[in-house]
C-alpha cells in the first residue's frame, strides 16, 4: 500500500479542512477539545450540519446515501474532524444498525429506516448486552414470543450508551429456546415508546448520565420489524460487532488525544524542564506514537480491504485491542502529567460555562475523569481477552 497521499488526495483534504473551518460551530469544538459533556442537541446539531454536507454517512454506498469515498479518503475526514474537535457522531443507527440494514434488511426496511438514520428522525440504541450476557453475548435470555403479527418481548439489556435519548433500539432476542444458543437468536427493532419499555439510568463515576438499563415487559413488536431471517440474528450481531470494534479503535480520536498529550508535556515541568525531556516520560510519549502510527497502517488496509467489497473480520478484533490499548495509555499519560493536580473532581467543572478558578492546569479538571470513564473502552464491544481469542482462532488456528 502506497502510504504517500495523491495529489487528488490532498486536495480532498483541503476541502475537508475548508469545510470544517466554515460549518464546525466554535462552541462545540471548544467542548469537545476541553473534555466537557455534550447535550443531545449538541450531537444533533453536527449530525445534520454533515448530513446536509452529504458526508454523514460516509462509508455507506451511494445508492444509500453514502458520498461514495474511497478508504483514504474516509481516513483523512476522521483524521481532520478529530484535530479540529468535532463530536462524535453517534454510531448505534448510522455505523452498526446501517450496514446490517443495507446487507441483510429487505427493501420495505430500508426505504424506511435509512432515510430516517440520515435526517436523525430516529436515534438508535444497542441493546445487546445483559446483566448475564457481556462478553458470552450468545447466552442472552430477553425473549420474544411470535403472538400473530407481533412479537412479545420480555426481558432487560443494560450498558445501554445514551438510551435515554433514544426512541428506538436494535435487540438481540431469544426466538428459540431449544435450538443451540447462537441459533435460537433473532435481529429485532423495537419501539421506544412503546408501553412496557421502562429505561433506568446508570449514573457513572464521573457522575454523567451515560448509560441505562432498559426493561421490556410485555412489549408487542410487529413481526416486519425482524431483521433478516427468524434464529439467524447471530449472523448479523457479529456482522454488526466488527462494524462497532473497528469504530471502537478511533485512530482519530487518538491522534487528537496524542496532540494535546504532547502540548501538556510540553507545558507540564518536573525538576525544572519539561516532560518531555524527562527520559522516562519521553520514553513512554514515543511508544505511544510509534504504536499509533502503526495502527494508522492497520487501520487502513482493513477498510481498503472493506472498500474493495470484503468485511472486516479478525482484523477489527486487532483494531479493538490495540486501539483501546493506545487511548487508554494516552488518557493515562495525561494524568500522570497533571500529578497532584489530577486527584481534586469537580463535576461541574466539565460542564460548559464553568467559570471558577482552574485548580493546576487547564486539562487537570478532565484528566482523571476521562481516565477513570474510558477503562470502558477495553471492555465493551467485546472484552479485549475474548477479542484474543477471536484471533487465535480466525488468525492463528489455535
Amino acid at each position: 500500500m502506497d502510504l504517500q497521499f495523491t495529489t487528488e488526495e490532498l486536495a480532498f483534504r483541503d476541502e475537508v479542512r475548508g469545510f470544517l473551518k466554515d460549518k464546525l460551530p466554535e462552541d462545540l469544538s471548544h467542548k469537545v477539545k476541553n473534555g466537557l459533556q455534550l447535550s443531545k442537541q449538541d450531537m444533533e446539531r453536527w449530525h445534520a450540519i454533515l448530513n446536509e454536507r452529504g458526508w454523514l454517512a460516509n462509508h455507506w454506498p451511494e445508492q444509500h446515501g453514502g458520498p461514495g469515498w474511497s478508504a483514504v479518503q474516509k481516513f483523512i475526514f476522521e483524521h481532520e474532524c478529530a484535530l479540529a474537535g468535532t463530536p462524535r457522531i453517534v454510531p448505534f443507527g448510522l455505523s452498526m444498525l446501517g450496514p446490517v440494514l443495507i446487507k441483510y434488511g429487505n427493501e420495505v426496511q430500508k426505504a424506511h429506516w435509512l432515510p430516517r438514520i440520515l435526517n436523525g428522525a430516529d436515534w438508535w440504541c444497542q441493546g445487546y448486552s445483559e446483566p448475564g450476557s457481556g462478553s458470552d453475548l450468545a447466552s442472552v435470555k430477553t425473549s420474544a414470543v411470535r403472538d400473530g403479527d407481533h412479537y412479545i418481548v420480555n426481558g432487560q439489556k443494560t450498558w445501554t450508551t445514551l438510551g435515554q435519548h433514544a426512541n428506538m433500539i436494535f435487540c438481540l432476542v431469544r426466538t428459540n429456546r431449544e435450538a443451540k444458543a447462537q441459533q435460537g437468536i433473532s435481529f429485532l427493532l423495537v419501539d421506544m415508546n412503546s408501553p412496557g419499555v421502562e429505561v433506568r439510568p446508570i449514573i457513572t463515576l464521573d457522575g454523567e448520565h451515560e448509560v441505562n438499563e432498559v426493561f421490556f415487559t410485555d412489549v408487542r413488536v410487529p413481526v416486519e420489524n425482524l431483521v433478516g431471517e427468524e434464529n439467524k440474528g447471530w449472523t448479523y450481531a457479529k456482522y454488526l460487532l466488527t462494524y462497532e470494534r473497528t469504530n471502537i479503535a478511533g485512530v482519530g480520536f487518538s491522534v487528537a488525544g496524542l496532540e494535546k498529550l504532547k502540548a501538556v508535556a510540553g507545558r507540564m515541568l518536573r525538576n525544572g524542564k519539561p516532560l518531555t525531556q524527562d527520559p522516562l516520560f519521553a520514553a513512554r510519549l514515543a511508544k505511544v506514537e510509534i504504536d499509533l502510527e502503526n495502527m494508522k497502517t492497520t487501520n487502513l488496509r482493513v477498510i481498503a480491504a472493506v472498500a474493495g467489497g470484503g468485511v472486516p473480520g479478525a482484523e477489527s478484533s486487532m483494531l479493538k485491542i490495540r486501539g483501546t490499548e493506545i487511548r487508554q495509555e494516552i488518557l493515562s499519560l495525561v494524568r500522570r502529567a497533571m500529578g497532584p493536580y489530577a486527584a481534586p473532581f469537580i463535576e461541574e467543572a466539565l460542564q460548559a460555562g464553568y467559570d471558577q478558578p482552574a485548580i493546576g492546569d487547564a486539562a487537570a479538571a478532565t484528566a482523571a475523569a476521562a481516565y477513570f470513564n474510558y477503562r470502558k473502552l477495553s471492555i465493551f464491544g467485546g472484552s479485549n481477552e475474548i477479542q484474543k481469542n477471536i484471533i487465535s482462532k480466525m488468525i492463528l488456528g489455535l
